[in-house]
């Protein structure tokens, strides 16, 4: 891994690196944050991200669902993680990320609160839910600023929270031709979706790591057709460069704020670029079984557990060496 340390750096300087619109880049600038004292790690988003909880809804989530939004300063204190029970079927990025795999939270040297939910959208006001028990990025803040917020701490130098959405929203307009104009949709999607960051920023979060949308259109199910992954990869473009624009924004309207960004589209296809460099021998298929090594994909849109591996240690030196905005 060590070789590739410098690689993951200056891919994270800028969020969307495959973008056809350059964003703007982030000029750096001193900042408290500093990897090591980080004893508390937020997430929102969706199944990239979510773990599994004693209190959440099976296979989709650590907490609820929308039928059961509620829950008590007890159940979040006593929630658990169960291990490997994640969209790869083992460990994820993040809980590589903090250490933080099963059991209760709390016992972890950086506690981990995930409020990513599997299937999400940005807003049920502009895309269907996957499902009616879906919570959507919006009401994900919405649960921890209600519920968990003034439960669990998140000191400003001891906080990090992680967002990382679009997958599902990319994925689930790919064929939609009620949208006549894909910028101008990706921009309500972000006005929404930083209304939610902003929310969570007034309420304490104060240090933020955004990551763009994954080379999806190399994902199983669309590789092989060159008219829809060619559409994606223009759609994952747009989707970036305008989630760039939307973090410089907010970084300068919050002078309070510290961010960073991580850019998975390039980090996922220079893997896929040179697979053999770290270990895979198929980037098309996928297997869905107890080991699939060799294999990038688990499912049709979903990475092994050994690329979430990989990626939390990408993610690691960046945030060991960040570029702030």
């Amino acid at each position: 891994m060590t070789p590739l340390v410098p690689l993951f750096c200056a891919l994270a300087v800028v969020l969307a690196g495959s973008a056809t619109t350059a964003a703007p880049r982030p000029n750096p600038i001193s900042s408290v944050f500093d990897w090591n004292n980080i004893r508390y790690m937020y997430a929102f988003g969706d199944s990239y991200t979510f773990v599994q909880g004693t209190e959440g809804h099976a296979n989709f989530s650590f907490f609820g669902d929308a039928f059961d939004f509620a829950f008590t300063p007890q159940q979040i204190l006593s929630n658990q993680i169960i291990p490997k029970n994640t969209s790869s079927e083992g460990s994820n990025w993040i809980e590589f990320l903090t250490g933080c795999m099963e059991g209760s939270p709390l016992r972890c040297t950086k506690q981990l609160w995930n409020f990513a939910f599997a299937g999400s959208d940005i807003d049920s006001a502009l895309l269907p839910l996957h499902h009616n028990f879906t919570i959507p990025l919006v009401d994900q803040v919405n649960q921890w600023v209600t519920y968990a917020s003034k439960v669990i701490p998140h000191p400003t130098a001891e906080t990090l929270t992680a967002w990382w959405i679009g997958i599902n929203d990319t994925g689930d307009t790919l064929g939609n031709a009620s949208i006549v104009s894909f910028p101008a949709f990706w921009e309500q999607e972000m006005a929404s979706y930083f209304t939610t960051v902003q929310k969570a920023h007034d309420n304490g979060l104060k240090t933020h790591l955004f990551i763009n949308v994954p080379a999806e259109d190399r994902s199983p199910s669309i590789v092989d057709d060159p008219v829809k992954s060619a559409t994606m990869k223009t759609h994952l473009s747009q989707f970036n460069s305008i989630l760039a624009n939307h973090v410089t924004a907010f970084k300068a309207a919050n002078a309070d704020a510290t961010v960073m960004t991580f850019d998975s589209n390039a980090w996922f296809n220079m893997v896929l670029d040179s697979p053999a460099e770290f270990g895979f021998t198929n980037t098309t298929g996928f297997c869905t079984c107890a080991d699939p090594a060799g294999f990038f994909w688990y499912n049709t849109g979903h990475p092994t557990e050994r690329v979430h591996r990989l990626l939390a240690d990408a993610i690691e030196a960046e945030l060991r060496n960040p570029t702030f905005f």
